[in-house]
């Protein structure tokens, strides 16, 4: 029987890889042309990425995607990055990097199996159908691997699913748990219904709310596809860099990458703008996916009562609901989103740390915060806005 021999490869941009190679694992759902399960690992996102310069020399985000081929033939790929920072990863391990550094190590650089600037979950380990345990394998081998042999403090994969989280740890990777505010459709038919599972008072708070959003003294507009115009990018270009300083310092992506966006990713994009006369105010980007709306950023030039949670999460329940999507994930921490529907799930991380004693505490630690994230979910839930029969049905 002849002995099954897998390829690793890596390369520094996915222009390298060719686009049906890579979505043929990254998303095979799609191939009858419908929607990938999320639109983040597509050839055409990351590549979005590289293109505009918002990864790639002077980010801190150098490509190192690996691929696994059998046979000549790609069976396995991830999106990988060498990286000289912590930045844009949202789960956060600072505080590994200088306890690691004050005892004499070197933590930079590190590799990262990610989407780049997306706490959004999804599938890391991409994989043709019926050769996930192979590919994963492969892939992870091939990551700790690149590791050791250049003397690269760990490799962390971020924001992967369950069943992943739960194959690394038969690998031997750590796992590790945190939390985001997401909101389930439990099949309703329009935005009353959901209110309708709400108790009283937040069920008046989401309505005031959205009065009061709507007096801003202008219109919402939902924009996805051809609908979207360049115009429209330049407005958002003006709220991202508001929010941008604010939050981060300066702004992950780059103004190319909403030029790429409008080439190439239409199609993926819900965009909520706010007018008000004849001018854009505010504005909030989700991505849409086959079953679950994502939303990732929002910014405005004017403030207004409420219009933040309108048009955030009151219009993308509305748009997952009349498009019958499942979810919505609205995007890293924020407990504000309790009150207006969105509840605790968890999410899923994986870690390789090259030095045994570091590798022993970190494991350690992750034990512990798995426990309190447990809990933090429970009682955060307890607190949610729907009617108590409903929120028994969800424990």
């Amino acid at each position: 029987m002849r002995e099954t021999r897998i390829d690793i490869d890596l390369h520094g941009s996915l222009a390298e890889i060719a686009a049906e190679d890579w979505d043929a694992c990254a998303c095979p759902e799609s191939a009858d042309g419908g929607r990938p399960d999320d639109p983040f690992t597509t050839h055409r996102f990351l590549l979005a990425l590289e293109r505009s310069g918002s990864v790639g020399p002077g980010t801190g985000w150098q490509p190192r995607h690996v691929t696994a081929k059998m046979d000549g033939e790609t069976i396995a790929c991830a999106p990988m990055y060498a990286k000289g920072h912590s930045q844009g990863e949202y789960i956060f391990d600072h505080s590994w990097a200088h306890a690691y550094e004050r005892a004499g190590g070197r933590y930079y650089p590190k590799l990262q199996i990610a989407v780049p600037f997306t706490p959004a979950t999804g599938r890391r380990l991409l994989t043709r159908p019926g050769l996930e345990e192979m590919g994963q394998s492969a892939l992870v081998q091939g990551a700790v691997q690149l590791a050791a042999e250049n003397r690269i403090s760990s490799v962390h994969i971020t924001f992967c699913t369950e069943t992943e989280a739960e194959a690394g740890d038969e690998m031997g990777l750590m796992h590790r748990l945190s939390d985001q505010f997401h909101w389930l459709n439990r099949g309703y038919a329009d935005f009353d219904a959901f209110l309708a599972d709400l108790s009283s008072r937040k069920r008046k708070n989401i309505r005031k709310e959205r009065k009061q959003a709507q007096e801003f003294g202008g219109e919402i507009l939902s924009l996805t596809g051809d609908a979207i115009e360049p115009e429209h990018w330049d407005a958002f270009w003006r709220f991202y860099q508001d929010t941008g300083s604010r939050k981060w310092g300066s702004p992950y992506l780059t103004r190319a990458f909403f030029h790429e966006a409008q080439e190439t990713l239409r199609d993926d994009i819900l965009l909520v703008l706010a007018v008000r006369n004849g001018r854009y105010v505010a504005g909030a980007l989700n991505f849409i996916g086959r079953e679950t709306l994502y939303g990732r950023y929002w910014g405005c030039t004017e403030h207004h009562p409420c219009l933040h949670f309108e048009l955030c999460y009151y219009q993308a329940i509305d748009y997952a609901i009349t498009h019958g999507l499942s979810r919505v994930e609205a995007g890293a921490q924020g407990e504000h989103k309790l009150a207006r529907g969105y509840l605790p799930s968890h999410c899923h991380s994986l870690h390789w740390i090259a030095d045994e004693g570091f590798r022993r505490a970190v494991a350690e630690y992750l034990e512990a915060e798995r426990a309190a994230v447990d809990n933090e979910i429970e009682v955060l839930t307890s607190y949610g806005p729907f009617r108590q029969e409903r929120r028994e049905e969800q424990e």
